[in-house]
């Protein structure tokens, strides 16, 4: 666990629609071949204040655009979020706009919105267009199913080679008000968020100022969800909304917001990287010793999503050289001579030379994690220097299976 949790947020149940008066839904309106839910819509009190983060690559779909486009025209005041799962509706030319239009343009008639109040996500193979016909049959049914017990529904909606649903919610007291915080995501291949096929979303039922939410989120982002990697990838349409919304607290919480912010978004992007395609382990790689935060997490990335790292792994072989190797090519300077470096609690590099290790007693701590099937965290430790920051990133081991599920994932 992470050093910034505290001991006072407390799990509750609801996920996305926990905190006060947010309602969510999800249905099937066949837009995927198998049947499953893969239509989900997120509703926000009339007050509310949405931030974003989205995908830095320049191939992205329309839906991002027009995202963008919406939350500085409403200067963040959006009611809805509209997600369709199947189809990334990305490098579909101007049918890809026009169909994000279409769809939150009858979602805002159902709601009684005006059309730049909602906006919409899309996720699955690229190039795929939206089944629009099918996607407009299906918002009365989404819009009547909206519900406050509708989060695990939304969450089921948003899915694609998921293996299972990602939600949290969790509450505390600050002065005499509770308040709660909700997330859901989805993500499991073409996962190395570059934030700003990754979608987040998260919920809170207090409110802050503008520039205080957009700044906290920014933070948040950077060491959750742009500290994961599966298979370092970045998608077309990687997006994390957060809404805000209900009283303004006072700014003696804010640190506590933040901190309850980070619990949620930490917990959602570790739950991507340990459901990672075809993965059995979820990597903690933890850095320290540098003299900025965002280097210790630049450095820590590099190895969580080194092939070679990941492939070790799995194959539960302890070969610390590839970890040093990928630290080396992260574009941060430091000094071999200060580095040590441990797997789980064996020792096998001090200040920059090898030492003498049980290989078969590491070996076997990795395969017992590794054959955990997912259940358990295989942690590796960098010291890299004599500065006091710290950063962490995640990932997963990489398989033979991981291999299989994306050779042929669009046949």
């Amino acid at each position: 666990m992470s050093s910034f949790q505290p001991l006072h947020w407390s799990p509750v149940a609801g996920g996305i629609t926990a905190p006060d008066r947010y309602q969510a839904s999800g249905v099937c309106a066949g837009l995927k071949p198998s049947q499953k839910p893969d239509l989900a819509l997120i509703l926000a009190p009339n007050d509310a204040l949405c931030t974003g983060a989205f995908t830095q690559s320049i191939v992205r779909a329309k839906c991002i655009d027009l995202c963008e486009e919406r939350l500085a025209k409403t200067a963040g005041r959006i009611r809805a979020i509209l997600v369709n799962s199947g189809q990334a509706n990305a490098c579909t030319g101007d049918r890809g706009l026009l169909d994000s239009m279409i769809a939150t343009k009858a979602v805002a008639e159902q709601l009684g919105l005006i059309e730049d109040e909602v906006l919409i996500c899309s996720t699955g193979v690229i190039g795929e267009t939206i089944p629009i016909q099918n996607l407009l049959e299906g918002v009365k049914p989404l819009v009547n199913s909206l519900d406050r017990d509708g989060g695990y529904e939304a969450a089921q909606a948003i899915l694609t080679t998921d293996i299972c649903s990602k939600h949290i919610s969790i509450e505390t007291f600050l002065g005499d008000k509770c308040v709660r915080i909700g997330g859901m995501a989805k993500g499991s291949g073409m996962i190395h968020p570059n934030m700003a096929t990754m979608l987040g979303f998260l919920t809170c039922d207090v409110c802050l100022p503008k520039d205080v939410w957009n700044a906290m989120i920014k933070r948040v982002v950077d060491c959750s969800f742009n500290s994961i990697s599966v298979d370092g990838d970045t998608s077309t349409n990687d997006s994390f909304l957060a809404f805000a919304a209900g009283e303004y607290i006072d700014q003696k919480y804010f640190e506590d917001i933040e901190n309850g912010l980070k619990i949620v978004s930490t917990h959602l992007a570790k739950s991507i990287a340990r459901d990672g395609e075809g993965s059995n382990c979820l990597l903690e790689i933890k850095v320290e010793g540098t003299e900025k935060i965002s280097h210790a997490q630049t450095i820590a990335r590099k190895i969580s999503s080194s092939s070679l790292v990941k492939t070790a792994v799995h194959g539960c072989d302890p070969n610390w050289g590839r970890i040093i190797a990928a630290a080396g090519n992260a574009g941060i300077p430091f000094k071999l001579e200060d580095v040590s470096l441990w797997i789980g609690k064996y020792k096998l590099m001090d200040n920059g030379l090898p030492i003498d290790f049980d290989r078969k007693s590491v070996s076997r701590y990795m395969k017992e994690i590794v054959k955990g099937k997912g259940k358990n965290t295989l942690n590796i430790h960098l010291i890299i220097g004599k500065g006091k920051e710290k950063g962490l990133s995640w990932g997963c081991d990489l398989s033979s299976e991981y291999v299989r599920i994306n050779a042929d994932y669009t046949t």
